[in-house]
């Protein structure tokens, strides 16, 4: 490999690092300073990243259906934290409505990996 090469190699590599390295502090630890809506919105975050890295099988569906759930989970507990710490009449009325909605499609979603097993 050429010096070049190598050299493009290493600072690819080191910018995949840096990148990552950026990634993993959105879901760190809350800063003490933070509101406790901040807090509750990055531990809701947090919790969702975390339920989201499934176990693929290689079937397009089970694996959309399965990683949907915990994305729609999260959008469920952001509404919550608008409801206890949100002010705005119009975004606490969309956090209800996509409380409704998300729970009627994880219940589909769930309904779905049932049949599907």
């Amino acid at each position: 490999m050429s010096r070049i090469a190598l050299a493009a190699a290493l600072a690819v590599s080191l910018s995949g690092t840096a990148a990552l390295a950026q990634h993993a502090g959105h879901g760190s630890a809350p800063a003490a300073s933070a509101s406790p809506s901040t807090q509750a919105f990055k531990e809701a975050m947090t919790r969702m990243h975390g339920a989201m890295d499934i176990p693929y099988t290689g079937n397009t569906d089970r694996d959309f259906a399965a990683g949907m759930i915990p994305h729609h989970q999260g959008a469920i507990d952001m509404a919550r934290i608008e409801l206890q710490h949100g002010r705005d009449p119009a975004m606490r009325k969309m956090a209800e409505e996509i409380i409704a909605a998300q729970e009627k499609e994880i219940a589909q979603l769930r309904a779905f990996l049932a049949r599907a097993r």
